[in-house]
């Protein structure tokens, strides 16, 4: 009972996420520092309920980073379903044919979740796979908020979330894909709790990587930003987990940041 009220009001603590758009502002001489790239592609999604905008932020940021930035073009994200996973697959596959090189791939919640499938099915196309706050592993006996439940009910489909829960087990999403990857979770997410946002791992392809702040607020989250920018920044072929360095380490550590979990 404690637990389950614990999550309601992190539910309803998730206006917070406003508060982290002016820390965002606020940081963008620090995010300035954050790691460059070397001009790959990387697609974004994404997600539920939400459109391409909710990813402008996060767009224009990678793109201060040097990267070919491109969203899903699939307009909002209304469940995770079979046409909408093949056409996630069939860009990665062209994006990959068209800039002859691997693509990373970030997804924000259930945006991840498309990641996480595009990783699993053409790993060949992949170079590296982020999720922010995504339910990767569903617990069937664990609804999520109600209003979740009321907008994937009108959005996708009238048995609301169980039918992606479904499919997510049907898809092997519960396993960490062949190419590195990186589920980036907060302890404080009111949406999707951190069991769920996580994955087991080999730790030499795969991390879970903690940072404060609240569901809504992912694409807008300054750590979760650096992070990303420092995980697509890695060499293709020489992954190696996440170390906080430069200015954010203080804050890391300040944190309790020990290291990430496979």
């Amino acid at each position: 009972m404690i637990k389950r009220l614990n999550r309601a009001l992190l539910a309803a603590l998730e206006v917070r996420a406003i508060g982290e758009v002016g820390v965002l502002l606020f940081a963008l001489p620090l995010l300035s520092r954050s790691a460059r790239g070397d001009g790959h592609p990387v697609l974004l999604l994404p997600g539920f309920g939400a459109g391409e905008s909710s990813l402008e932020p996060l767009r224009l940021f990678l793109a201060s980073r040097g990267y070919h930035v491109e969203t899903w073009g699939l307009g909002r994200n209304r469940g995770f379903n079979r046409r909408f996973a093949n056409v996630v697959e069939q860009k990665v596959r062209y994006l990959h044919h068209r800039h002859r090189r691997k693509v990373s791939l970030v997804g924000w919640s259930l945006g991840g979740v498309f990641a996480f499938y595009a990783a699993h099915v053409a790993p060949e196309c992949v170079r590296t796979v982020i999720s922010l706050g995504s339910p990767l592993r569903l617990d069937p006996d664990r609804q999520p908020p109600p209003g979740v439940v009321a907008m994937y009910t009108v959005l996708s489909h009238p048995l609301g979330p169980v039918v992606h829960q479904a499919r997510a087990r049907s898809t092997k999403m519960r396993a960490a894909p062949p190419v590195p990857s990186t589920c980036i979770y907060s302890m404080h997410d009111g949406v999707v709790p951190p069991e769920q946002a996580t994955l087991e791992g080999d730790p030499a392809l795969h991390e879970n990587v903690r940072v404060p702040g609240s569901h809504l607020g992912f694409g807008v989250n300054t750590l979760a930003m650096w992070v990303i920018a420092d995980r697509l920044a890695t060499p293709e072929g020489r992954w190696r987990p996440f170390e906080p360095s430069g200015p954010v380490a203080p804050i890391f550590r300040a944190l309790g940041f020990t290291g990430v979990t496979g």
